[in-house]
């Protein structure tokens, strides 16, 4: 593969993921990469293959604007492209996008939830029991003067 042909891969992958300027940007920023690499002595196939696979390396571009809130497309013609086999295992492209929590997480949430509601549920108690003891206290003696009559 020559650089063309890889900044042409890259492009294509990257466009499914990006909007035109992040693109555009990125492909420049490689070719750039590319050129200086070649100037300072290294072949062009020395450098191709320490970039590795461009569309290996446009998911990871991909997925850095997506974890900085920079996304502006979909991920569509990637995901079609490597739907299947990587490293030994079989992937689609909803498996790929799932966050996955930890359960000791979620316990501990669900924990942290709880004890906020029982520490409002008493904080209401407290605040309500001067006006409430007292006013049951009445009616208990309503009742009992009542009663004996």
């Amino acid at each position: 593969m020559d650089r063309t042909e890889f900044t042409d891969k890259l492009q294509h992958a990257l466009a499914g993921g990006l909007g035109s300027s992040k693109v555009a940007e990125n492909v420049r920023y490689y070719r750039e990469y590319i050129d200086m690499e070649i100037r300072k002595g290294r072949s062009e196939e020395e450098v191709l293959e320490s970039l590795g696979d461009p569309r290996l390396l446009a998911k990871s571009i991909i997925e850095a604007n997506k974890n900085a809130g920079l996304n502006e497309g979909t991920n569509r013609n990637y995901d079609e492209e490597t739907e299947g086999d990587v490293y030994g295992e079989r992937t689609s492209a909803a498996d790929t996008s799932a966050v996955r929590v930890p359960g000791w997480l979620i316990f501990l949430i669900a924990v942290v939830i709880f004890l906020l509601i029982i520490g409002v549920i008493f904080s209401v108690i407290s605040f309500l029991a001067p006006v409430i003891i007292p006013m049951l206290i009445v009616v208990l003696l309503v009742n009992l003067f009542r009663g004996r009559r």
